[in-house]
């Protein structure tokens, strides 16, 4: 048999298949105890899973991918971790010992092939934001007119802040990026804590033109850019003194599930303005992704640049940063550089079938689209505004309204006193508005005559500064903590007075700081209760506080800009 081998060898190398004595061997081997499948080659046979899995058994590989999916939600582990839990798994489902499992590199080398694009074992941050997308491929959203599609969103910006007294803080930054040209329509810059009434005064300023501050070139005016500035003047005489900001009037704005853009205030804003309201699904960042996309952008171009940056994390910050701006200068060195620089910059992702090879900046998009879609201006009074403010339903009984245990009075509420106010669906409850930056007093809508009574609090003489609702909410904590009554209004008073003058060096101060800040910042310049005293100055007049002259309908022909 031997020498019977020995001569196949032989004879299947002399006729071009090279074939060793011991090949042959060990074929024969095969096909005596297995027969013919022993003389198959096995690799053709192999089956697998899903590729780089080798030959680790299937329910091995099912569990391994199981426990990865899991790692979305929970902090971020080692490898030991999955392998540990992978295991236990197979264990609990198949029975201890039935799936042989591959030794510690294997297990490594399956593990690196199957979490590839997982970022399984990076920042928590990055595989939440992964595990969200949709499943490719997908349309990004788009946008033919300004105003179609307008997002909104609120984050911390990535610079620490003097709030006062000395006292530093972090702030939010809430911004509505348009869709179709990539404008910056609005910014709003708050202490930590952003309410739904600022949300709703972002959307009033998108209405407003953005004035000339003191101190900026004359080439950031709208009249030195390339919005047709002469042809809105002729529809919209608001524009005269603006800056190089367009206009956008939005028709749907898509937020977050955020508590703040969910909220009855910031509904009933949209609701009031004729805009329509879209939330994104649930965890899904890119149903908003333009908005998103804008953030980064402002931390790389203007936040690393400021004195105070701190850094996306701790891992990035610096040894010793000082907070330098106060938050009304860090929001006018934003809204300059949005004029100066992002409207002008040109964004890779606004480009004209006409001109293919080339970025347009954010103004240059609008100037084009104006031009086919038109502008209706939209101006508010001050009723607009106060009706952008929260609102709460109240009798009006003999001593007045009762607010979170504060108590507004005037003598306008004589006649409404014990009354309904004939508003059948809430009761006939009086429909109550207030500024939450500034409690001083609150605005009661006449059912009968029209308009808006202003009501002041009757305790306004024990405050010496105005203060928000966080203050009211902190003093109220304080007297509870000493084992006081928490809902007597005079005792309130007195320590939100104390809290706001002599609490500076105490352990108070950054709730004093934060009042002061936030009551500082212009809310809605219209719902105030007596107008600012006429003084005579050379800056430009401020397209917020007066509503200048516009002339109506104008120029609203597409037809007629299209064919010039």
């Amino acid at each position: 048999m031997n020498e019977r081998l020995t001569a196949k060898a032989a004879e299947l190398t002399a006729l071009g298949t090279a074939v060793t004595e011991r090949t042959l061997f060990r074929l024969r081997s095969k096909w005596r105890d297995e027969g013919l499948w022993g003389l198959v080659d096995r690799r053709a046979t192999r089956l697998s899973s899903a590729p780089g899995t080798g030959q680790v058994d299937d329910r091995l590989v099912e569990a391994v991918l199981e426990v990865l999916a899991a790692q979305e939600s929970v902090s971020t582990g080692t490898r030991t971790r999955v392998i540990r839990q992978a295991e236990k798994l197979v264990a609990e489902r198949h029975g201890e010992g039935t799936v042989p499992l591959p030794s510690r590199a294997t297990y490594f080398r399956l593990i690196k092939s199957l979490s590839e694009g997982r970022h399984s074992f990076g920042a928590a941050t990055t595989r939440r934001s992964l595990a969200g997308r949709p499943e490719a491929p997908f349309t990004p959203t788009l946008a033919a007119r300004p105003g179609e599609v307008v997002q909104i969103d609120t984050t911390p910006l990535d610079v620490m802040a003097v709030l006062d007294d000395g006292v530093t803080g972090r702030v939010e930054l809430t911004i509505a990026v348009d869709v179709a040209s990539r404008t910056i329509c609005a910014a709003i810059l708050r202490p930590a804590g952003t309410k739904a009434v600022d949300a709703a005064l972002l959307l009033a300023r998108m209405l407003v033109p953005e004035p000339m501050r003191p101190g900026w070139s004359d080439a950031l005016r709208m009249s030195a850019s390339l919005i047709p500035h002469a042809r809105l003047m002729s529809v919209d005489a608001r524009l005269e003194h603006a800056a190089a900001r367009p206009v956008i009037v939005p028709d749907t704005i898509i937020v977050d599930r955020g508590k703040v853009f969910v909220s009855d205030t910031f509904v009933a804003a949209c609701r009031s303005l004729g805009m329509s309201l879209q939330p994104a699904r649930p965890a899904t960042p890119t149903d908003k992704g333009v908005v998103e996309r804008t953030f980064e952008s402002i931390n790389s171009m203007f936040c690393q640049h400021v004195a105070g940056y701190v850094g996306s994390d701790t891992t990035r910050r610096g040894r010793d940063v000082q907070a330098v701006w106060t938050i009304a200068e860090l929001a006018d060195l934003f809204h300059e550089w949005v004029i100066a620089r992002w409207q002008t910059r040109p964004h890779d992702a606004l480009r004209s079938p006409f001109l293919p090879g080339k970025a347009l900046s954010p103004n240059e998009v609008y100037a084009m689209l104006v031009s086919r879609t038109g502008y209706l201006p939209v101006c508010l009074g001050g009723d607009d505004y106060i009706e952008l403010l929260p609102v709460e339903w109240r009798k009006i009984n003999d001593y007045g309204i009762t607010l979170d245990y504060r108590t507004y009075d005037c003598r306008e509420l004589g006649s409404h006193r014990r009354q309904p106010s004939g508003v059948d669906t809430k009761g006939n409850l009086w429909e109550v508005h207030y500024d939450p930056y500034d409690l001083s007093h609150v605005w009661v809508r006449d059912t009968r005559a029209g308009g808006w009574i202003t009501v002041p609090w009757t305790r306004l003489g024990t405050v010496s500064a105005p203060f928000a609702d966080f203050t009211w909410r902190h003093a109220r904590a304080v007297l509870a903590a000493k084992g006081a009554d928490d809902t007597d209004e005079d005792a309130i008073a007195v320590v939100i007075d104390d809290l706001l003058t002599r609490a500076g060096d105490g352990p108070d101060r950054r709730i004093a700081a934060r009042t002061k800040a936030a009551t500082a910042l212009p809310a809605l310049p219209h719902a105030r209760r007596e107008p600012e005293p006429e003084t005579e100055t050379d800056e430009e007049p401020d397209s917020e506080g007066e509503i200048a002259q516009v002339i109506p309908f104008g120029v609203f022909d597409a037809f007629t800009d299209g064919s010039r």
